[in-house]
């Protein structure tokens, strides 16, 4: 009798089988009820693949969550670990809480949900809302004629004066775009109709290079009004082939730009603007190769290490990993200041560089 015959026919190695083969693994969603409540933990079952437990860490991110549980309760968590020294599977419920949030609301965007919520603050772009813990963003030319800032002279400081009116109100807003990266909603007070929508989205396409007025500045981007009743985004990344950290110093509302429409996907266009700059890039693609000295400056630390800039948009990472310590890479490369490098990495078509410190 061959293996597969044996388990068929023995039911207790078939479930053992089945429970092996099926078992969640990390990051998936897992669904059980709540069988035990402890001060510093809780238990779940997870029937057939055993049980789960939030403790440690979990337990404590997610404690405004677990006060509200009771034995009893059949809730949703994230798998951290899927089987820990003591044989139960790791979970996380705020994890778990964030995942379910972000997929509702991107249900809510096909859905057009239209949804109440209060006017949290208010900056020179638009409002700021909250939406089940998660901030959002309303930009100015998202909201109804009613409320729109009326400033004739584009005045910055007066359209926060009217903006800064709006907070505390309540007002119906439906969700246009989701950036979970960034951990951010984009919404809207306009009415907008699917159909009416899918007819202004026909008549463009990815490649239309387009004439746009600048109609909201955040962190993350900048949003562009290329017709009424239509935005697109513009990430941070797409801004500039060189480092920008605050799109504010170099747009300002009102800016006319031009930006290239590259992905049109579920109702949102991309727009990108150093699409339509020189690739300095490609200045350097037969000049440079792995193991090239080049001179460079140091323009920024990040946690993986500093940012050597060899042109306008051009720049590579020297790693911390290099440096005895991350003080010591402080030390010796400083902001500003021009060094000697050389090429460990050579990638222009990806806009890839690491570059290795050399001593005087």
């Amino acid at each position: 009798m061959s293996k597969e015959e044996i388990v068929e026919e023995n039911p207790v190695l078939k479930s053992i089988v089945n429970r092996s083969l099926n078992k969640p693994q990390v990051d998936s969603i897992v669904e059980g009820m709540v069988i035990l409540v402890q001060k510093s933990s809780v238990f779940i079952d997870l029937a057939p693949f055993g049980t789960g437990i939030i403790y440690g860490r979990e337990f404590i991110n997610a404690k405004d969550i677990i006060k509200k549980i009771r034995l009893g309760d059949v809730i949703k968590a994230k798998v951290v670990d899927v089987e820990n020294t003591d044989g139960y599977t790791e979970l996380s419920l705020k994890e778990a809480k964030q995942a379910v949030t972000w997929n509702e609301a991107e249900k809510a965007i096909k859905a057009k949900t239209v949804m109440n919520l209060e006017i949290k603050d208010a900056n020179k772009g638009g409002l700021i809302l909250e939406w089940q813990g998660i901030q959002g963003f309303l930009p100015a030319s998202q909201l109804k004629s009613e409320h729109y800032p009326r400033v004739l002279d584009s005045d910055k400081d007066k359209i926060l004066k009217e903006l800064k009116k709006l907070v505390g109100q309540t007002i119906p807003v439906m969700i246009i775009s989701t950036l979970p990266a960034e951990s951010k909603l984009i919404f809207s007070e306009k009415d907008n109709d699917p159909e009416d929508k899918k007819e202004i989205l026909s008549k463009y396409s990815v490649g239309d290079n387009l004439n746009c007025t600048v109609a909201g500045i955040v962190d993350f981007g900048v949003f562009l009004k290329l017709e009424d009743g239509l935005e697109g985004l513009v990430h941070i990344s797409e801004l500039d082939w060189g480092l920008v950290e605050d799109p504010r110093t170099m747009f300002k509302m009102g800016d006319q730009v031009q930006a290239k429409v590259i992905e049109i996907k579920d109702g949102k266009i991309s727009l990108s603007i150093k699409a339509l700059k020189e690739n300095p890039w490609k200045e350097f693609e037969k000049k440079l190769k792995k193991g090239d000295i080049i001179k460079g400056v140091v323009i920024k630390y990040n946690r993986h290490g500093a940012l050597i800039s060899i042109k306008e948009g051009v720049a590579g990472l020297v790693h911390n990993s290099t440096f005895a310590s991350e003080a010591e890479l402080h030390q010796k490369l400083e902001l500003g200041k021009t060094y000697n490098f050389q090429i460990t990495l050579f990638e222009p078509k990806d806009q890839k560089m690491t570059l290795i410190y050399l001593e005087s």
